[in-house]
């Protein structure tokens, strides 16, 4: 109260905090107060492992740091629980954070390829404007949100009229997606894959299928943090890893 004063918006926190601590919050704040203190509060679910909730108790639970230092671009984070709605519970996988990663990165790489000549037309832009407004006035459906801004990207839109959207949604998702996009747009392009290099990086995705297959997860996450090293992005698909190789200088 002394740095927000007596009336709050919206309060955070976790599902675990909702009773009793939110709900003594409550009860001791207007007390004292004797109005009402705040008007919505906003509780997230827990983000899961294969193992069920991450907690510091049981020894399992993420850092930035500790993404970070295995190459994952905290942003990509970012992308990956937006994609969920916050009233779900969500289950954390290195898999998910790698396909989130690659998204990301084709994301970016569509921005970077927009003009940026001519002038937005405010007109056609504001339907998007509506749609993407009326997904997070759903209650925060920030996925349904990502799906206005791919629509925006497919759109018969002028590219100054998309990038203008971006722009505007972008302060709502924080992605740093014109950033990015700029910086993807002024780097020279990588050097390519030598034959060896590409063999490794293959057999290395072979050993690590191989070790999830025989349940050695120590072995699999070994690999797994070698090839994120390396910046290789993988996705899972029916036909088998897809990857690719973020960074190249």
């Amino acid at each position: 109260m002394k740095e927000l004063g007596e009336y709050l918006d919206i309060h955070c926190g976790g599902i675990d905090n909702a009773f009793p601590h939110h709900t003594n919050e409550i009860a001791q704040s207007e007390a004292y107060l004797g109005h009402p203190w705040c008007k919505y509060w906003f509780h997230v679910l827990h983000l899961n492992d294969a193992r069920g909730k991450m907690s510091k108790s049981k020894g399992g639970f993420l850092t930035v740091s500790l993404l970070e230092e295995k190459g994952y671009d905290p942003l990509v984070y970012r992308l990956f629980c937006l994609q969920s709605h916050y009233r779900k519970p969500l289950t954390f996988s290195f898999e998910s954070l790698d396909n989130a990663a690659q998204a990301y990165q084709r994301l970016v790489q569509r921005i970077a390829a927009l003009s940026k000549e001519g002038q937005p037309d405010q007109a056609a832009m504001q339907p998007y404007r509506e749609q993407f407004a009326a997904a997070l006035g759903n209650d925060l459906n920030t996925s349904l949100g990502l799906t206005v801004l791919y629509d925006v990207l497919k759109a018969d839109l002028s590219d100054a009229s998309k990038r203008a959207l971006l722009q505007d949604f972008d302060q709502v998702l924080s992605l740093g997606l014109l950033e990015a996009a700029e910086k993807a747009a002024q780097k020279p392009a990588g050097k390519e894959l030598s034959p060896e290099e590409t063999a490794e990086i293959e057999a290395l995705i072979q050993k690590r299928a191989e070790a999830r297959k025989a349940k050695d997860w120590a072995t699999a996450d070994a690999i797994r943090d070698e090839l994120a090293a390396r910046h290789v992005v993988m996705k899972d698909t029916p036909s088998g890893v897809e990857w690719s190789v973020t960074g190249l200088d």
